[in-house]
């Protein structure tokens, strides 16, 4: 016989267990108040190797795993991070990484022109160093004006360094840029003068890096995080040796192909010699392309300060590009207010903007990943 309604209570009713568990699901976050600040030196098959207590009697280093509430977001080298749990440094301890804290700049780069996945390279840097060799391998000027135009981007100084000048006179490569508020740094040194770090390509050609040089650098490296970037071969590891008494991997160019082999696998953080607290260099591989879809187009003419005064008699909506019609650049460029390398700059930020074939404007298609 059925039971009334009024003569329901509460023992008559049934809760099906959660599968899942019986704790209540919250959005709050641990607070994470005992957590240490870590800055992280390397990443390594989802290992994060950090310096904690920097500068310190207890400075340690410590391995730590990524939280999972964190696993969509990258994790680079420079970052400054939280880390609880084991944070001994004892062998065979693991830390857990609970938080990525704020970044001054961030350093970003895409495949190509085309890819909109933004990729993470280092953190928190002060200083961008492009190292590019005389010759052996050959420098590219584009390589160059897209790191210029990352570092711009990004809020980082930018430092040209160019080794193998024993090799061949940088002269005419450095013309195209004595517009720009630019340090350089020229390692140049006679046959007869073995003083300074010396490397040796396959064949035969010195990369040695003159002393001066390797001072000069020194001194723009003090009290800042900077990173190295440069194709393969034209001597980073070499500068990283010199300047941190560290024992990284260098190797030579194929002389077939004129390019250099990678020796770095993973972006390194290492202390600078002699140099005062928080002085960094984070060495990259050798990378061969600087993708910068993730720029918008008027931060890449930016970075074009010889060239970006003539846009200024452009008519509305002008892009400045190959199909541009009475684009001001070409008329600025040819009156010579550019330089003598003013045309080889115009076909260098052509080719960055692209002919239509450039990502521009997809923030909605854009995507952080990591390395």
């Amino acid at each position: 016989m059925a039971r009334s309604t009024g003569s329901w209570d509460e023992s008559d009713v049934r809760i099906r267990p959660n599968k899942k568990g019986s704790r209540p699901r919250t959005k709050d976050r641990p607070a994470y108040d005992e957590a240490v600040t870590g800055r992280i030196i390397t990443v390594d098959r989802g290992r994060y190797t950090a310096v904690v207590d920097e500068d310190t009697p207890t400075e340690r280093i410590v391995t730590a795993a990524r939280a999972r509430e964190l696993r969509r977001n990258p994790v680079v080298a420079g970052d400054l991070v939280s880390l609880v749990g084991d944070v001994s440094g004892g062998p065979d301890t693991l830390a857990r990484l609970v938080r990525i804290q704020d970044r001054r700049t961030l350093l970003r780069r895409s495949a190509d022109d085309t890819d909109p996945v933004e990729r993470a390279v280092v953190a928190n840097a002060d200083q961008l160093v492009i190292v590019v060799a005389a010759a052996n391998p050959e420098p590219r000027t584009g390589f160059i004006d897209r790191a210029l135009v990352a570092a711009y981007d990004a809020g980082i100084s930018p430092l040209l360094c160019i080794t193998k000048a024993d090799i061949k006179d940088p002269a005419e490569l450095l013309a195209n840029y004595e517009h720009l508020d630019l340090d350089v740094i020229i390692s140049r040194t006679a046959a007869d003068d073995a003083s300074g770090i010396d490397a040796r390509s396959d064949d035969g050609l010195s990369a040695r890096l003159q002393g001066d040089a390797v001072q000069q650098l020194h001194r723009h490296l003090e009290g800042k995080v900077s990173v190295l970037v440069g194709h393969s071969g034209v001597g980073k590891s070499t500068l990283v040796n010199a300047l941190t008494g560290s024992d990284r991997a260098t190797g030579g160019v194929n002389a077939v192909t004129g390019r250099g082999r990678h020796t770095s696998s993973s972006a390194l953080a290492l202390k600078v010699l002699e140099a005062p607290s928080g002085s960094w260099i984070i060495d990259t591989p050798g990378i061969r392309s600087f993708g910068l879809a993730h720029v918008d187009p008027d931060r890449i003419l930016q970075a074009f300060p010889d060239l970006e005064p003539g846009t200024e008699s452009c008519e509305r909506g002008c892009r400045h590009d190959d199909q541009a019609k009475n684009c001001g650049l070409d008329p600025w460029v040819e009156s010579g207010r550019a330089g003598a390398a003013g045309p080889a700059r115009l076909a260098s930020l052509r080719r960055l903007l692209g002919s239509g074939t450039r990502t521009e404007n997809r923030a909605s298609a854009k995507e952080l990943g990591a390395q």
